[in-house]
């Protein structure tokens, strides 16, 4: 299971006075500090941007890879931002996202193909809400398939996300269960062994005690593990967490055990 660095996100403070200023700095600082904590990929959050999307976004993209060779998920729901972003990465890219909602499909999925990029695809609704159960998640996920090989995509580059929901919901403990089923049944399913990728953040959005939030997501992640899920994008600041992930990652290694790993 990869580590995908949750934390350049334009909801930050940091983050955002950085991409106001056009500042590279606390970005930076950022970038290789998940590094050094054990990123493996890092997601790149603007948001929509809003004015001057496109030079923003080529910005952030350049800031990030300056100081990592790590890939670099593009995180934005803006196409020309998206595009911007990809022109400007020099290394790995994968866009993060589409969905069956059809601006996506229209402006975000033929990306993919235009850059021969991997592309992540949200199991939601067309309009955008998220499915009740796993039966629907995993028919979305084939309509996502088709739509991405009518694309010109290889299945190989499409990566699925179930899509976490807040565990505060009426139906969040249910549906945290049902993500679980997702990932086990996937592969059979998709009919080859298709990459997913989950928000851990996700399930505990809303909470207000961070020490429950931060125990509730190290009682999840294992149960991510075991399933399957291939990327989890996760806080690497969260010190006890990425310890129990790395300690999970540890046995789908190959390498003779070690207590120095733990």
């Amino acid at each position: 299971m990869l580590l995908a660095a949750d934390n350049l996100q334009i909801t930050d403070k940091t983050i955002e006075q950085a991409l106001k200023k056009m500042d590279p700095g606390p970005v930076q600082e950022m970038v290789v500090t998940c590094e050094k904590a054990g990123a493996d990929i890092i997601d790149i959050n603007t948001g929509p941007l809003g004015r001057d999307a496109e030079k923003k976004m080529a910005f952030f993209v350049e800031a990030v890879q300056d100081v990592t060779d790590l890939p670099v998920f593009i995180d934005t729901a803006n196409p020309s931002a998206m595009e911007a972003g990809l022109k400007a990465s020099r290394k790995k890219a994968i866009i993060n996202s589409f969905s069956l909602e059809p601006a996506k499909l229209e402006t975000i999925l033929p990306l993919a193909k235009k850059y021969n990029t991997d592309i992540i695809g949200y199991l939601l609704y067309p309009d955008s809400h998220v499915p009740p159960d796993s039966t629907e998640r995993l028919n979305i996920a084939v309509e996502l398939l088709e739509c991405a090989l009518q694309a010109g995509i290889e299945k190989e580059q499409l990566i699925l996300d179930p899509i976490i929901v807040p565990v505060t919901w009426q139906d969040g403990k249910a549906q945290a269960l049902e993500i679980l089923q997702v990932l086990r049944l996937l592969p059979e399913v998709m009919g080859f062994d298709i990459r997913t990728a989950a928000a851990l953040s996700n399930l505990t959005s809303g909470g207000n005690i961070y020490e429950k939030k931060l125990f509730l997501e190290r009682a999840y992640l294992p149960m991510l593990a075991v399933s399957g899920l291939d990327i989890l994008l996760v806080n690497m600041l969260h010190t006890a967490t990425i310890k129990l992930a790395k300690t999970c990652k540890m046995f789908s290694d190959e390498k003779v055990f070690s207590w120095e790993e733990i």
